[in-house]
C-alpha cells in the first residue's frame, strides 16, 4: 500500500504503527526532558511540546533501532530520540530568530510571542539539555554523533550565507550546503538509532548514508515546492526573494547562454523583491527544464537511498523505512 496517497498526517499516522508504543512513550520522556525550574522555561516548552510537528527525526531513530535491534528497543534509543528532538528544536527556534520568521507550523514562532533574546537563550537551553542528556548517562558515543550534526549545520548555514553574497553556487557547493543543513540531521537520526542498539560500525555507517541520500533527496524536494503553486506554508519564489540559490536555478544557469545568465543573476541580486521579475525568473526555470533536472537528481538519491536499506533484512521496520522514503519525496507540502 503507497501511503503517501493519503493526507499528509495520515500518512504519518499509519507509519508510526510499527512503533506507536515507543512514539507514545517517547512523548512522555521528551517533555521530561525539557523540564526546568524556571517557570518561564517550562511555560515556553509546553507551548512547543503542544505543537509539535510530524516528528519524523524520532521517527527515524526508532524504525532504525528495531530494524537492526531484533525488534527490540532500549533507553538508549530514548535517549537518542530525545536528543535529537531537542537539537531540532533548538534549531528551530534559532532558525526563526536568525530568519525575522513570526509563524512556525501555523503557529506564533517563540520569537513573536516572547523576542528574539529570549528564543535566543530558550535555543540554547534546548541544545544544552540536548547534550547533557547523552553526558549524563555516559553515551559518548550518541554524543559524538550528534555533535558532529550541530557542527556540521552550523558551517552549512555560513557556507550558505557566504555564497548568498557572491552568487556562486555551482551543483557541488550545493550540494555541500544541504548535506550540512538538512541531510546531516537526518542522517545523525538514523546513526543515533543504529548505535543506540549497538549495531556494528559498518551498520551504524550504512544507516549514516542512508539518512544522508534521504536528507538530500528532502532538501531538493523543498527546493522544488518554491518553484510550484501548492500550498506549503510558505509563498512560492521565498528562495529566490532571500537569494538562495537552489538546484534548479544553478542547473538552469550552467546551461544557458552568457546574456540569459546575467539576466537570471541580476534579477536575483538586484531585483529579488519584485514580484513580477521573481515570477519571470521561476517560468524561466522552468521552461528551461531546471524543476525535471531537480526532480530525476532527486529520485535519484531515493532510489540510492532504498538500495542501502535494502541490504538489511525484510522486516515491518524495513517496510516502514521504505514508506517513509517515498513519503519524503511525494509529499505534497
Amino acid at each position: 500500500m503507497k501511503l503517501y496517497l493519503y493526507t499528509p498526517m495520515k500518512i504519518v499516522e499509519q507509519l508510526k504503527q510499527p512503533i506507536a508504543t515507543e512514539m507514545e512513550r517517547f512523548e512522555e520522556k521528551f517533555s521530561n526532558a525539557m523540564r526546568s525550574q524556571v517557570a518561564l522555561l517550562n511555560r515556553i516548552t509546553y507551548y512547543i511540546v503542544n505543537r509539535k510537528g510530524k516528528q519524523m527525526r524520532p521517527m527515524f531513530v526508532f524504525l532504525v533501532a528495531k530494524m537492526l535491534g531484533k525488534n527490540e528497543v532500549n533507553e538508549r534509543t530514548y535517549r537518542a530520540a530525545s536528543v535529537i528532538e531537542l537539537i531540532h528544536t533548538a534549531t528551530l527556534v534559532h532558525d526563526d530568530v536568525v530568519d525575522e520568521s513570526y509563524q512556525r507550523r501555523g503557529f506564533f514562532s517563540i520569537n513573536a510571542l516572547w523576542k528574539n533574546k529570549i528564543a535566543v537563550l530558550v535555543g540554547d537551553y534546548l541544545l544544552s539539555k540536548g547534550l547533557l542528556l547523552c553526558i549524563d548517562h555516559k553515551d559518548f558515543d550518541l554524543l559524538e554523533i550528534i555533535s558532529v550534526a550541530v557542527r556540521e549545520m552550523s558551517e552549512g548555514e555560513l557556507l550558505q550565507i557566504e555564497k548568498t553574497r557572491r552568487l556562486d553556487i555551482d551543483e557541488a557547493v550545493y550540494y555541500e550546503i544541504i548535506r550540512q543543513k538538512t541531510a546531516t540531521l537526518i542522517a545523525s537520526c538514523c546513526a543515533l538509532g543504529a548505535a543506540s542498539v549497538h549495531a556494528s560500525t559498518d551498520g551504524i555507517a550504512q544507516m549514516r548514508a542512508f539518512g544522508e541520500d534521504i536528507g538530500t533527496a528532502f532538501q531538493i524536494k523543498d527546493d522544488l515546492f518554491d518553484y510550484g503553486e501548492t500550498k506549503i506554508g510558505k509563498p512560492t519564489g521565498i528562495d529566490i526573494r532571500e537569494k538562495k540559490m537552489t538546484l534548479p536555478l544553478i542547473h538552469v544557469l550552467n546551461k544557458v547562454s552568457d546574456k540569459e545568465k546575467k539576466w537570471l543573476l541580476d534579477s536575483v541580486r538586484h531585483h529579488n523583491k519584485n514580484k513580477k521579475r521573481v515570477k519571470a525568473v521561476i517560468a524561466f526555470v522552468k521552461q528551461q527544464g531546471g524543476l525535471d533536472y531537480a526532480t530525476k537528481q532527486m529520485h535519484a538519491f531515493k532510489d540510492k537511498a532504498l538500495t542501502q536499506l535494502r541490504a538489511f533484512p525484510q522486516n515491518e521496520f524495513r517496510d516502514a523505512l521504505e514508506e517513509m522514503v517515498c513519503y519524503v519525496i511525494d509529499r505534497k507540502k
